[in-house]
């Protein structure tokens, strides 16, 4: 008898057991579950705000470019960059982006030379060639930082804004959002984009946004 009662007994431990491991589980997975709709809430609302006060250098974030011919998007943010420096919102503007295998000319590039020929003078503007979101604003944030410059205008599309300002705000500059006004990303077509700002923000806050170098590479 003592066989049996002692394999009921067994039986029971384990079963409490595994209903605590899925009650565990569950809980995890509705925590990581709010935590994410929360996160990405702040990014949409991050996306919808738009603060070009005066300050001391616009940052540019770099997008596809076809052989030094910006893309609709960057140019989209090229022409708001532009309009700022003409408002003298701001005497600097740092040019962001490398290249990709194969290209001739970095987003950098393609984006001073943009300017340039728009009329912003050459010794206003910048390059700093980096392949991520974070790379470029720590390469704009050492050049900054050696000029003395802080205060500084973030101009990328809306959805990537929560994530620039988290990455400089952590650099140690002082952003402000200007979402690019005339985007070709709108609509239903912007959702993808949120999606993925949404993890890169979750995961940047806990492992750290240096460590988001896969992301470049997603879709």
């Amino acid at each position: 008898m003592a066989a049996p009662v002692a394999a009921v007994a067994g039986f029971l431990l384990l079963r409490k057991i595994l209903k605590l491991v899925v009650k565990i589980v569950l809980l995890l997975v509705f925590v990581a579950a709010v935590y994410f709709v929360v996160t990405f809430i702040q990014v949409w609302l991050t996306s919808r705000e738009s603060d070009p006060v005066p300050s001391q250098a616009i940052i540019v974030l770099g997008a596809a470019q076809y052989n030094g011919v910006p893309s609709p998007d960057l140019l989209a943010r090229l022409e708001d960059a532009d309009a700022l420096y003409r408002e003298r919102l701001a005497p600097l503007v740092v040019a962001t982006g490398a290249k990709e295998p194969g290209d001739v000319y970095t987003e950098a590039q393609s984006e001073a030379t943009w300017l340039e020929r728009n009329g912003v003078p050459a010794r206003d503007v910048v390059e700093v060639g980096g392949r991520t979101t974070w790379q470029n604003l720590n390469l704009a944030d050492s050049v900054l930082k050696q000029r003395g410059l802080t205060k500084v205008l973030i101009v990328t599309d809306g959805f990537h804004e929560d994530r620039c300002l988290a990455i400089s705000s952590q650099l140690g500059l002082d952003p402000k959002p200007v979402p690019a006004t005339k985007s070709p990303i709108t609509g239903w077509s912007t959702f993808p984009y949120f999606m993925k700002e949404t993890a890169a923000v979750a995961i940047g806050r806990i492992i750290g946004y240096s460590h988001l170098e896969w992301l470049h590479d997603v879709g």
